[in-house]
């Protein structure tokens, strides 16, 4: 029986696959070897001329939930891979294992948990995965997932500025609700406590580390700052007749998170009380994404928009457009003269594969630098330094697909960070 294939626009058909055979006997040219989590189901990546893609072989149920959830993700802009194809009619048997594939595309700079985690600690590192960790869970729980099996196995991370992006890969546990109820949000940090647990104590195992040294209580840190954003995200505040103004506060702290805010709801307390209740509703965490694009059409990652922006007015300050017109103006011309010309210098370097984020790492060498200087060295002057010092803070893997950079803000030798890919 052949095969049926469900292949989205864009993309290959993917009928020069030998389907009717498991991914465990593949054996094609194509295939690229890349790292990879901890994974129940069989993963493989092929290369094609439209991009990189991952193929994973599950039952025809799963496979059928994780397709459709992921398409619902995709359409709310929430932090997930992108579904590419579903393909069904593999075997007679639709609860065998390889009786489906999901295929998805690859996540371009993305690595495991296991490339950023080594023993019982890994540094100022640390600090950046638990908070983009409780993000996308809140992210998801807005959107109204709930996960189901949530783990440091089922994310791919990827460096974003000074921060790390998640990305949710595994959907066949997932069910998107209208609203997410407290007890369900509950649930699933539960479950993501249980199996971070279970994660680290899988570290220590495959190191040969004891269990008590084990990072047994990460989960519950980032249950702990799961809920701090939670509150920040969803609290409802009380303004005064003549605290107008506190509106606008919520919406920029907000936008400072990344989210997009879609309402603002004012509602009386009641007919003897002037006070008014504001509630916010927010959407996808892209706000800086969405303004650096509208301002200069460059696409780039949450964190990264954010520090290309402040660049942006670094320009613009420089060059006095300060105007509602001139920041027009000035946008432009930043693309032009300054952003550009270093990308394009950016890219002629050997081992860059990611120019956005290198580009922002050199931004934050000119920080750093021109705060030891006392004074604005300029970006000339900083790129000049960095290369003279051997661009500090890049270790890149072997694997030509693969770089993991280790940003300037954690440039302690000591601190820990593992970086290789394994």
């Amino acid at each position: 029986m052949p095969a049926e294939l469900t292949i989205r626009a864009g993309h290959p058909d993917f009928l020069d696959l030998p389907w009717d055979m498991s991914l465990q006997e593949w054996d094609l040219d194509h295939r690229v070897q890349l790292p990879k989590g901890i994974s129940r189901h069989e993963v493989r990546f092929f290369q094609y001329p439209q991009g990189l893609y991952a193929i994973k072989e599950l039952p025809t149920r799963p496979a059928h939930q994780d397709y459709s959830v992921l398409r619902q993700l995709e359409s709310f802009g929430a932090p997930a891979v992108r579904p590419v194809g579903l393909v069904d009619r593999r075997s007679s048997d639709p609860h065998e294992e390889r009786s489906a594939a999901l295929i998805t595309a690859y996540e371009p700079f993305s690595f495991s948990y296991r490339e950023l985690i080594a023993g019982a600690g890994f540094g100022g590192r640390r600090n950046q995965l638990l908070d983009a960790f409780a993000m996308l869970l809140v992210e998801l729980h807005v959107a109204g997932v709930f996960w189901g099996d949530c783990s440091l196995s089922n994310v791919l991370y990827r460096f974003d500025a000074e921060a790390i992006e998640t990305i949710m890969v595994d959907g066949e546990t997932a069910t998107v609700y209208d609203e997410l109820t407290d007890g369900r949000r509950a649930e699933d940090i539960e479950i993501m406590i249980m199996n971070v647990a279970g994660g680290m104590a899988d570290i220590a195992s495959s190191t040969g580390a004891d269990l008590d040294e084990a990072d047994l209580d990460l989960g519950e840190d980032i249950a702990e700052r799961y809920r701090g954003l939670w509150h920040e995200v969803n609290r409802d505040d009380m303004i005064g007749p003549e605290e107008r103004y506190r509106i606008q506060e919520r919406v920029e702290a907000l936008n400072g998170l990344g989210f997009d805010v879609e309402e603002v709801d004012l509602i009386p307390v009641d007919e003897s009380d002037s006070r008014l209740r504001v509630k916010v509703k927010v959407g996808g965490r892209t706000f800086h994404q969405r303004r650096l694009k509208e301002l200069t059409g460059v696409d780039a990652l949450e964190q990264q928009a954010r520090q290309i922006l402040s660049d942006l007015q670094y320009f613009q300050t420089k060059t006095g457009n300060t105007t509602p017109s001139g920041k027009n103006v000035a946008a432009i011309q930043w693309r032009v003269q300054e952003f550009e010309p270093m990308l394009a210098r950016l890219r002629n370097l050997d081992h860059v594969r990611d120019p956005i984020q290198t580009y922002c790492d050199l931004l934050y060498h000119r920080y750093t630098m021109s705060q030891g200087s006392g004074f604005d060295v300029g970006t000339d002057a900083a790129y000049d330094d960095w290369l003279d010092r051997g661009r500090p803070g890049y270790k890149i893997t072997e694997d030509p697909h693969v770089e993991i950079a280790r940003p300037f803000a954690n440039k302690d030798p000591d601190d820990g960070v593992i970086l290789d890919a394994e």
